[in-house]
């Protein structure tokens, strides 16, 4: 990637998400694809591991999850080696199945792109999660 599209980048962030004893059935892709669609999103790669009562881990071949997640065949930017992969599943519990999902987040480019530009750089970035919200919600309101 050149230097100019790296500079017109939006920031790029990471979820997994675990399932306890199932692998993901599909009722969360046609989400994803409408923030594809609508150029809020763009995935750069997008893996499915597995991980033994052993604490063996394994990726999920997408076709091994069902006809609906062909549609990710080939999103890979190759950003997640093994390295990455391991790490992740590092923080699931033996037993379960998790997607390891990196996006930029499309949305933000221009900004991000003027600030760079401008020389600012991003120091600290952070997510609240919804469960601390509506505690502090509730903690406020009695």
């Amino acid at each position: 990637m050149t230097e100019e599209a790296l500079d017109a980048m939006g920031p790029v962030d990471y979820i997994v998400v675990e399932w306890t004893g199932q692998q993901p059935n599909g009722e969360a892709i046609p989400h994803l694809i409408d923030l594809v669609d609508r150029g809020i999103v763009r995935i750069l790669d997008l893996a499915f591991v597995t991980k033994g009562e052993d604490g063996t881990v394994a990726q999920i071949e997408l076709n091994e999850l069902g006809a609906e997640f062909a549609i990710f065949d080939g999103a890979s930017s190759n950003l997640l080696d093994d390295e990455d992969i391991n790490e992740a599943a590092s923080a699931i519990e033996p037993g379960t199945s998790a997607a390891i999902l990196v996006w930029e987040n499309l949305w933000a480019a221009p900004f991000a792109s003027a600030l760079r530009k401008n020389g600012g750089q991003l120091v600290a970035s952070g997510r609240i999660p919804v469960q601390a919200l509506l505690a502090t919600l509730e903690a406020a309101e009695a």
